[in-house]
């Protein structure tokens, strides 16, 4: 434990530059997939992405080893704000979601951490955390089949997409268990890397983009116009990401070994969280989140210093000036990131689930039985209640699901005392 908590210490050093440049590539896939969609801007996205990061360490004290980046749960929110009230009044309402969090940090430090204990006890936390990496699980699959991330264009053919993958995923893993040295703390790059160069070999690299871009560009930042019908409209789009923002939290603090719900504290994490999203809404840029992508990496490397997602917030904001560097990252195809994130979402279901054994809960027992299988089935199956305007699904959805049951269902013998209200299975 002792070694594993010294290298999970904010220690800022040259030789993590390559290592912080791989995370970015974990996350880069998803990172510019959510402007792509939504109309924003891909460099704008980069460059929000590295300041919130940095925001984010800075407000929380460089403690936990977490990157912030676009957050999916916006895409549909913001794609019809973007055609209502276009892009400027849009990201009046994302600061606005950004105030959400600061506000529900304040709540978290007033009542602390006990009250965070009671409302996400590891039968609540596990479930959640095995959706997030379940409910991505399907966007890894159709990327490793050549597919866009909802399976709806075909972007490479079939036979050759499961060749790259495969061959990705395959690199991937024999980096990280039989790599020495160096190699071995950067599997997902190698994978990346021979990915890659079969990509070229099978010619579907597509390097348009790449001539068309600038060597310098500055990004494209629009400054939000207010608009009250924006804000009342994503507000309540912020839960479910809140929501999600814990089960990051628990699944990096399962990863390290320290409980970042103590210290430095979810209320200064979901400040961290906040402040970014408004900081890049205020820029043009999508909300940001912390990224279970890149948990599921550390947790691959087992690289815990926090001052590596530093090296990736700088990487990230130099490449959005550099429009060469940024198309070329763009044009990585798809399948080589869809076999590498095929074992990367699933490292974050692995996460959940060890939060449920190592907090040693009878999954039988009919209380709890009832709890993990609702949470899995709403958050992965699709489970959606519109709730006015907005929708409540995926993730925001298993998690509010496992706080309600946790309340209204009765303890018996087995659930009652300290069981229920412990708080997450997160290591001391």
């Amino acid at each position: 434990m002792t070694e594993r908590t010294s290298c999970s210490d904010y220690n800022f050093r040259l030789k993590d530059s390559l290592l912080g440049a791989q995370m970015l590539f974990v996350a880069f896939g998803a990172l510019v997939l959510v402007p792509l969609l939504t109309g924003l801007n891909p460099n704008v996205a980069l460059f929000t992405a590295g300041v919130g990061t940095l925001l984010f360490q800075w407000i929380t004290g460089g403690k936990v080893p977490v990157f912030l980046a676009s957050s999916f749960a916006f895409i549909a929110p913001i794609i019809y704000g973007v055609q209502t009230w276009g892009i400027a009044s849009t990201m009046c309402g994302l600061v606005a979601a950004g105030g959400f969090y600061v506000l529900l940090s304040l709540f978290v430090r007033w009542r602390g951490t006990r009250a965070i204990a009671r409302i996400f006890p590891p039968i609540v936390t596990g479930p959640v955390i095995m959706v997030i990496g379940l409910i991505l699980a399907p966007v890894a699959v159709n990327m490793a089949l050549g597919k866009s991330g909802d399976g709806a264009i075909v972007l490479v053919e079939g036979s050759t997409a499961m060749i790259v993958s495969m061959t990705s995923l395959g690199a991937t893993l024999l980096a990280s268990l039989f790599g020495r040295g160096v190699v071995r703390l950067i599997p997902i790059l190698c994978g990346l890397v021979v990915g890659y160069l079969l990509a070229l070999f099978f010619g579907i690299v597509d390097f348009s983009r790449v001539a068309e871009a600038a060597w310098l560009a500055m990004p494209a930042f629009v400054l939000p116009e207010w608009n009250a019908a924006a804000i009342l409209f994503m507000i309540p789009v912020a839960i479910a990401p809140a929501i999600e923002h814990f089960g990051d939290v628990l699944a990096v603090s399962s990863v390290t070994g320290k409980n970042y719900l103590k210290d430095p504290g979810v209320h200064r994490t979901l400040l961290g969280d906040g402040l970014a999203t408004s900081m890049a809404a205020m820029l043009g840029g999508p909300p940001n989140t912390t990224y279970s992508e890149v948990t599921g990496a550390v947790a691959l490397t087992k690289v815990y210093n926090p001052a590596v997602m530093t090296w990736t917030a700088l990487v990230a904001i130099v490449l959005a000036f550099v429009g060469k560097v940024g198309a070329l990252l763009q044009s990585v195809p798809v399948p080589v990131m869809g076999g590498i994130m095929l074992l990367l979402f699933g490292a974050i279901m692995v996460v959940g689930l060890n939060t449920l054994v190592r907090a040693g809960q009878d999954l039988l027992e009919p209380r709890n039985l009832a709890i993990v299988s609702l949470v899995v089935v709403f958050g992965v199956g699709g489970m959606s209640i519109p709730l006015g305007s907005v929708t409540l699904s995926g993730i925001g959805l298993a998690g509010i699901l496992g706080v309600l049951l946790n309340l209204i269902l009765p303890r018996g013998d087995k659930t009652s005392g300290e069981d229920g209200a412990r708080g997450p299975a997160v290591p001391h």
